[in-house]
């Protein structure tokens, strides 16, 4: 797994990583009322890490009556191209481009943009991830 990302940006917390987008593993709601879809509601988070890509993650399920824990995978993809056990997580670079985290590092994290570009950036923790106040080469992630 390697060196695990610091416990303290884990959590339910101002400051904490914001989950993008999860995907239960689940195959209905809760509620019973239809098949389980991806969850981009606003407060999910990651709960712990598990390994390098595996996380604890706690989200509100798409039925919105009940807060789902589950071990999810973290996958860099939009949330629109989830599927079952896989959730995300949104950087904005600092030339506004929308990409998405394929792995932590304390300081660091490696992306995957839409049209395929990969790279490893440091991060900022922001409450709306944005490229307002990033500097040149630094990555915003958005925090609960």
């Amino acid at each position: 797994m390697g060196r695990p990302v610091k416990k303290s940006r884990f959590g339910n917390t101002a400051g904490d990583f914001e989950v993008t987008g999860a995907f239960s593993l689940n195959t209905t709601q809760p509620d019973g009322t239809g098949a389980e879809t991806v969850s981009t509601a606003s407060g999910n988070y990651i709960v712990s890490q598990r390994g390098s890509r595996q996380f604890l993650v706690n989200f509100l399920s798409t039925d919105a009556s009940t807060r789902v824990e589950q071990t999810l995978t973290l996958t860099a993809k939009a949330p629109a191209s989830l599927v079952a056990g896989e959730f995300c997580v949104q950087v904005i670079l600092s030339d506004s481009t929308v990409a998405y985290v394929s792995k932590f590092f304390n300081k660091t994290v490696h992306y995957v943009t839409a049209a395929g570009a990969t790279g490893s950036i440091p991060y900022t923790l922001g409450t709306e991830g944005n490229d307002q106040q990033a500097s040149s080469g630094v990555g915003s992630i958005d925090t609960i």
